[in-house]
């Protein structure tokens, strides 16, 4: 199924940008101008709906809008009318920000943070619902329902991002915001009616040097027989970085047992919901690396991950692509028991928007370069080290251009004894994304400066056991 953009407008949009191969293809993203966050997200009337933050007017950061697309897969997306918009002199006239969508008695009823027009120190949370099946929304008339800050957090105005689920007849919430001089926290609310709350106390609090010093876009659920906590952290010291931590939840309270970083890279701004299929289903915002020139100038910046399903082992996190994502495989070149000796191992097979399945037995420094000029000089490598245990991503070649993110993006990466290195490598334009062993990920943005920048090599020492690659089709069409 591959549907085409609704709105005559954005079919356009998407159309005039068609010919940029750094432009993703098969990942969602807007018809042009600046996106980030993945918002409300909601399986409604058997299709999923997905919310995201939008500038429409520039692809720089700016006002926020609430950008809508509509699917029946989670992977093939269709445009639909923007559903929130900035209210002039209201609660959210500097933006409609990140928050979430709940089924309130059969009534959909979106959360979310405003900003008023003095700015971002001026955060509330803000209620709309829609009566025609999420296609228009009416902000409710006494917003803000919440704009005051827990004199706990010792600060002025860090309190955003809604994420809202039920227990029984009671709802709850989580607030991401920050002890001041402590780090990051969430604050946990309840309510009968979805407006009027009670804060009750912060449920998780961090430390200042190692996850961030403001914690944003919480996402708290149940997994196995286990409670899992996401958030989004930043600093000074910390960059924007995804954390997760796994513990017990009972009477309200949250006891974490083990933690760790969901993604070492590009990955920003997690939102996860339940589909009707009882999957745990997360998105994130995938960042650019490269200047707001370079946006300005393409005429779009941001895009989303695909999204991926959760679960749990060994104590871990374990994340794999949605397995819908086959439906945009087209053809596939399959390769079986290659060894590896130290020189590069050539495949004959191109692509920007590529779909890589391979299993390694390695004995040294095992990889695949993509992306890549055939003299090599424009390549992406990737890469995994078993003595250092570092999973790396080499972007020192990966552009001839100038004024782009290079730096290596690397995550800690253990295998168990036997264990093969298994990697699921998504490239599509600019985005890559990769998975290793179902739970370590590294999303990076690559910038070829030449179209054709497309081969693939193997290199390291040992064996490549089983290497699959498909040509994915697009999502679009134009």
């Amino acid at each position: 199924m591959v549907v085409a953009a609704s709105n005559p407008e954005f079919a356009e949009q998407r159309r005039s940008l068609a010919d940029d191969f750094h432009r993703p293809t098969f990942h969602f993203i807007a018809p042009d101008s600046w996106m980030n966050d993945p918002n409300g997200v909601i399986h409604w009337d058997g299709k999923f709906h997905l919310f995201y933050q939008y500038h429409p007017e520039s692809p720089r950061f700016g006002l926020a809008y609430w950008g809508h697309a509509v699917s029946e897969d989670a992977v093939h997306w269709q445009d639909l009318p923007v559903a929130l918009s900035p209210s002039p002199g209201g609660p959210d006239a500097t933006g409609c920000w990140s928050g979430c969508v709940v089924n309130k008695d059969g009534v959909p009823t979106a959360v979310y943070t405003g900003v008023g027009p003095q700015g971002y120190g001026q955060q509330s949370q803000c209620i709309a619902t829609s009566q025609d099946d999420l296609l228009s929304w009416k902000k409710h008339s006494g917003n803000p329902i919440l704009s005051e800050i827990p004199a706990i957090s010792n600060q002025s105005y860090d309190l955003r991002d809604p994420m809202i689920w039920r227990e029984g007849d009671t709802w709850y919430m989580l607030l991401a915001s920050r002890i001041q001089s402590v780090g990051g926290s969430v604050f946990l609310y309840r309510s009968s009616d979805l407006y009027e709350w009670e804060f009750l106390h912060p449920l998780l609090t961090g430390n200042y040097a190692k996850d961030g010093c403001v914690w944003e876009c919480p996402s708290f659920f149940p997994l196995g027989d286990k409670w899992v906590l996401i958030v989004a952290g930043k600093g000074r010291r910390i960059p924007f970085t995804v954390f997760y931590f796994i513990g017990d939840y009972a009477d309200q309270q949250f006891v974490p047992e083990t933690s760790g970083i969901l993604d070492h890279a590009y990955f920003y701004a997690p939102f996860t919901m339940e589909d009707a299929r009882g999957r745990r289903l997360l998105w994130g915002w995938l960042r650019e690396g490269r200047s707001e020139e370079a946006h300005v100038a393409a005429g779009w910046a941001g895009c989303h991950s695909i999204p991926r399903e959760l679960s749990l082992r060994d104590g871990q996190l374990h994340m794999t692509p949605v397995p819908e994502l086959a439906r945009l495989r087209g053809p596939r070149a399959q390769f079986s028991d290659i060894r590896l000796t130290g020189d590069d191992h050539h495949l004959a097979i191109q692509g920007l928007a590529l779909d890589i399945e391979v299993e390694f037995n390695p004995q040294g420094t095992v990889g695949l370069a993509l992306a890549c000029l055939p003299d090599g000089s424009e390549e992406t490598r990737v890469s995994f080290n078993p003595e250092t245990k570092l999973l790396r991503v080499n972007r020192e070649r990966s552009s001839l251009g100038q004024g782009l993110e290079t730096f290596a993006n690397e995550a800690p990466h253990e295998l168990a004894p036997n264990e093969c290195l298994q990697l699921r490598i998504l490239l599509d334009g600019s985005v890559l994304e990769i998975i290793a062993n179902g739970r370590t990920s590294i999303c990076s943005r690559i910038y070829p400066t030449r179209s054709d920048s497309r081969g693939l090599r193997l290199f390291g020492n040992g064996q490549v056991t089983t290497l699959s690659v498909w040509q994915m089709r697009s999502i679009w069409n134009l």
